[in-house]
């Protein structure tokens, strides 16, 4: 293989594995992983919201130089948040999503709490699931120390005190 081959192979190769990525992080990506766990407790679907989406991205480039797990000022914007780090770039939206809704077993619906062991809590399930949470905006980025930071925010917030999510 000629040089001029190689690199032609070596870039549709990049291409190829850029857009595959990027395939896993689309706002349908975030969408759709979102409605199956409303789905899975008869709740009705969020949709992707512009706005918010917009809040999401700019927080998350201010997190790209220390890719820490600090929440926005969110809530004074209207917006609830889940905030999602991984140790590596291959981490996906569904990767972030299935997390948060992975705290379904510590929510007890009947007692409307959360007996989550210590280091773990239900606040970002009960999030995904708010019922009246109804437009999402998500952002991913790879951060500086080539960790992945993604954060979502949910229009209106969800998490009121003394109210079930569904």
């Amino acid at each position: 293989m000629g040089s001029s081959s190689l690199i032609s192979f070596f870039c549709a190769t990049v291409l190829v594995m850029a857009h595959a990525t990027l395939a896993q992080n689309s706002p349908d990506d975030f969408v759709n992983a979102h409605n199956a766990a409303r789905e899975a407790v008869g709740v009705g679907p969020v949709s992707w919201n512009t706005t918010v989406a917009s809040y999401a991205e700019d927080y998350a480039n201010q997190r790209k130089g220390d890719c820490q797990l600090i929440h926005s000022d969110s809530i004074s914007y209207g917006y609830g948040e889940n905030l999602f780090i991984g140790g590596g770039p291959d981490f996906t939206a569904k990767n972030a999503v299935d997390l948060w809704v992975g705290e379904k077993q510590y929510y007890d619906y009947d007692s409307n709490s959360c007996s989550a062991p210590p280091g773990q809590s239900c606040g970002h399930y009960t999030q995904v699931v708010w019922r009246d949470s109804t437009g999402i905006g998500c952002a991913r980025i790879q951060c500086d120390s080539s960790g992945t930071f993604i954060t979502c925010n949910y229009s209106p917030p969800g998490n009121v005190e003394r109210k079930r999510p569904y």
